[in-house]
């Protein structure tokens, strides 16, 4: 059984990009979210394997966003994808939660390195 991941940027182009790589490596994409809110509900209703976040959202950042399904989820598997020069954030987004990260622009062998380490 494929593994499904629930992908949450505010950017649709960065969720597509995503989606794909993803798809093509034979997941299942359960969900979408452009915000922080719509990625805790959507965990919520959709309890997928992995999540990608995106650090910076409108509404509720990533950062939080991570904080508050880790709290209902202690086991989510999280996945920070985040752009360059945001390295504080990253260890903040760990500390919170995520399980590891990837720097925009990202290759897509890179994204699916970190997948597989972050599902074990």
């Amino acid at each position: 059984m494929s593994h499904t991941v629930l992908v949450c940027d505010d950017a649709i182009f960065m969720r597509t990009m995503i989606s794909d790589i993803l798809a093509q490596a034979g997941f299942e994409i359960v969900g979408e979210a452009e915000t922080g809110s719509q990625a805790v509900e959507k965990y919520r209703q959709l309890k997928p394997d992995l999540v990608t976040m995106d650090i910076v959202m409108p509404d509720m950042g990533g950062i939080d966003a991570v904080r508050e399904i880790v709290k209902n989820d202690p086991d989510a598997k999280i996945l920070m994808c985040s752009a360059m020069g945001q390295q504080a954030l990253v260890v903040e987004a760990i500390q919170a939660g995520a399980k590891d990260f990837v720097v925009k622009p990202f290759q897509p062998s890179r994204v699916l390195e970190a997948v597989q380490r972050v599902l074990g």
